[in-house]
């Protein structure tokens, strides 16, 4: 369906990803729903959500894909990185454990994800600020030397939940508009609009 007949310009698949409890499932919920549960039930494989988001006066649809941190569900879980275009790595900054496992989650989106994901790195429940085990300037460090984002989050507060979102989302426009990204590649993670796709092609022909 062209998305001259949907109601968005763009469509952003996500995968959220990290350690069983970091609040993968939280994030989402507050980000979808602007909700939080003190009690969440363990993911068993993937949980979906989706919102609208403007940026740009661009609308676009961001799906998100929660998916479980167990080991059990990994063959599961891995399926659905494919075609993902924006990723969330989280920790959980009061547990040092969850930080300690974000290099192999790192290595994991980049194994099965398309190479021009976009990641950015969240640290998560900054409302337990006096049970930080994890510093921000460890999470920054992280960031800058693998070449992502970086941001701390409480999805308890609601704490920079929507920026993790449009930060990384205004990032992916920013590189369609710049290098464009072919608006049909197969995953079909980015859904173009057609005046958008003519802009794509004629940057294309030039040499700038």
């Amino acid at each position: 369906m062209n998305s001259k007949d949907s109601n968005y310009d763009y469509m952003f698949r996500y995968i959220i990803v990290g350690d069983m409890g970091v609040g993968k499932s939280c994030l989402l919920l507050q980000f979808t729903e602007n909700k939080f549960r003190q009690k969440h039930e363990l993911t068993i494989g993937v949980e979906f959500g989706g919102k609208m988001i403007d940026i740009n006066n661009k609308k676009i649809k961001i799906q998100i894909w929660d998916t479980a941190g167990q080991e059990a569900f990994q063959a599961i879980t891995r399926s659905y990185y494919k075609g993902a275009i924006g990723a969330l790595l989280v920790y959980d900054i009061t547990r040092k454990d969850t930080f300690s496992h974000i290099t192999k989650w790192l290595e994991v989106v980049k194994s099965y994800s398309d190479k021009k994901i976009c990641i950015i790195l969240i640290g998560n429940k900054i409302d337990l600020e006096n049970k930080r085990q994890v510093s921000k300037e460890n999470g920054e460090n992280f960031a800058k030397k693998n070449g992502i984002l970086f941001l701390e989050t409480s999805a308890k507060t609601a704490e920079r939940v929507n920026d993790a979102f449009i930060t990384s989302a205004q990032v992916i426009l920013e590189g369609i508009k710049l290098t464009g990204i072919d608006p049909t590649f197969p995953s079909q993670n980015i859904k173009i609009d057609e005046d958008d796709e003519d802009d794509i092609k004629s940057k294309k022909k030039c040499n700038c």
